[in-house]
């Protein structure tokens, strides 16, 4: 498989493909299922569940984070790299047990809609949003 340059990776997501985002060998050493979230879609949400076997997280903005009123999942964070996760959530409406595919990707255009409100999601759910870094790798 190709290494992409960073400007082909972001000209994929734009265009709704999904791509492996591989981070440092001296992190995690491991590569992501990313999609940008405007273009998840149920598939997509069932193809990183079977292959990838992992979380569905979603990154967000600090803004949207506070925006939604997330906190974060621990208030003093131990883990060895200390990823920001925030509590999980599930969309209030248009979801049934919050688990399937369907669901995930709807709370996933939920949370990032222009309109979004702290009284739109419920926790815990489901997705596992994550606090982006300002000045990350696909800003």
């Amino acid at each position: 498989m190709p290494v992409a340059t960073i400007q082909e990776a972001i000209k994929d997501l734009k265009e709704g493909k999904m791509i492996i985002l591989v981070d440092d060998e001296d992190r995690e050493n491991e590569g992501d299922l990313t999609i940008a979230a405007e273009k998840v879609t149920p598939d997509a949400i069932n193809f990183m569940a079977r292959y990838g076997r992992g979380l569905i997280c979603l990154a967000l903005s600090p803004k949207l984070v506070d925006k939604l009123k997330l906190p974060l999942m621990v208030p003093n964070n131990e883990s060895r790299f200390g990823t920001a996760f925030t509590v999980s959530i599930e969309a209030r409406q248009g979801v049934t047990t919050g688990i399937s595919a369907a669901d995930r990707a709807h709370t996933i255009l939920t949370a990032i809609a222009d309109d979004a409100k702290p009284e739109d999601l419920v926790s815990p759910g489901h997705v596992f949003p994550l606090r982006a870094r300002e000045g990350g790798v696909l800003v």
